[in-house]
Parts: structure tokens; C-alpha cells; sequence
């Protein structure tokens, strides 16, 4: 039988500081994925949590490129091979008609492209996160600092994150099960 998984290990400081100075060691460190949470804006902390770069501005591209050219290239084809009009001698390939409704679609698969992007990146949609089973995490709205350590399913590598944690301030940690 296999040991249950574990999302991560749960350690409660008992203010601000020691919740940063932990995360900015821990990260200095090199590990990756900490989590932190606090009831108030505690300053520097979003910036030593060091968030990777979004991925929202190049999905907004590819969807624009998609939706834009995807509709210009349906009008041209419609236009011009399929059923061509011969409307008062105009060209069949009249480009600046294809324009407004080709934007629009560039612009509307910007958006959707952005808005799934960031549905995606954030987990969602999510209707349960492991946290919330934990009772000690209710304090995190209102007097607790929380950071959240990515847990190593080896037992052994999981009791030197433990003590690594306590040597850095840490109260009390706890398993988070997955």
C-alpha cells in the first residue's frame, strides 16, 4: 500500500517578518512553488515570492492572430474562390472590406484567448483546494501568516523540510494531504 500524497507542508508564523524572512530564504535557497498567505499586505513579500513571467500577452497574440487571420482568410476565400460577385466591376479580392469584421474577431479572440489563459494559469476552475480542510488555515483572513512549502513525497526529505522550517521561524507545520 502506498503512503497517501502530500500537497505540501503548512507552517504558521507569527508575524509578517518572520513569514518574509522565511519565503526570501527559502527562495535564495532556490526552491520553487512557496506559497504564502497573510490577512494584511505584507511589503516585499509579492516580490520575493518572485512570480514567473505571465503567459497572458502571448496567448492574447496567438488568439488575435487566429481570430484576425482566421476571418480575413475565410472572406478571402469566400470572396474570391468560392463564389466570386462581380459587383459594379470592383476587385473580387477587396481587401479593405475585409478589414472592420477581421478586427473584430482579432480583438474578441484576444480576449478569449486572455480570459481562458488566466482561468488556466490560476487552476481554475477549482471548486475545492486542499487548504481549506486544514482548521488552522481559517486564521489566514484574519490574524495568520501561512506560508505553504511543496512537500517531497519521500518521508525522509519531508522531516528535513520540517526541521529547515522550524530553523526559520516557523510555529507550527503541518502535512497538507492532497
Amino acid at each position: 500500500m502506498s503512503a497517501p500524497r502530500v500537497h505540501g507542508l503548512l507552517a504558521s508564523f507569527a508575524n509578517g517578518e518572520g513569514l518574509l524572512a522565511a519565503v526570501r530564504s527559502l527562495v535564495n535557497e532556490g526552491v520553487d512553488g512557496i506559497q504564502a498567505y497573510a490577512p494584511c499586505p505584507v511589503d516585499g513579500l509579492a516580490e520575493a515570492l518572485a512570480p514567473r513571467p505571465s503567459r497572458l500577452p502571448r496567448a492574447a497574440l496567438a488568439g488575435g492572430v487566429l481570430g484576425g487571420g482566421g476571418t480575413f482568410a475565410l472572406q478571402l476565400y469566400s470572396a474570391v474562390y468560392a463564389y466570386p460577385i462581380n459587383v459594379g466591376g470592383r476587385p473580387d479580392a477587396s481587401w479593405p472590406m475585409f478589414l472592420p469584421p477581421a478586427l473584430e474577431m482579432a480583438l474578441l479572440g484576444a480576449a478569449l484567448a486572455a480570459f481562458v489563459a488566466m482561468l488556466w494559469g490560476n487552476g481554475l476552475p477549482q471548486l475545492f483546494h486542499p487548504l481549506f480542510g486544514m482548521a488552522r488555515f481559517e486564521r489566514a483572513s484574519r490574524d495568520g501568516y501561512f506560508m505553504v512549502f511543496p512537500c517531497p513525497d519521500d518521508p525522509v526529505e519531508r522531516d528535513a523540510v520540517r526541521e529547515r522550517l522550524h530553523a526559520l521561524g516557523a510555529g507550527t507545520i503541518e502535512q497538507v494531504p492532497a
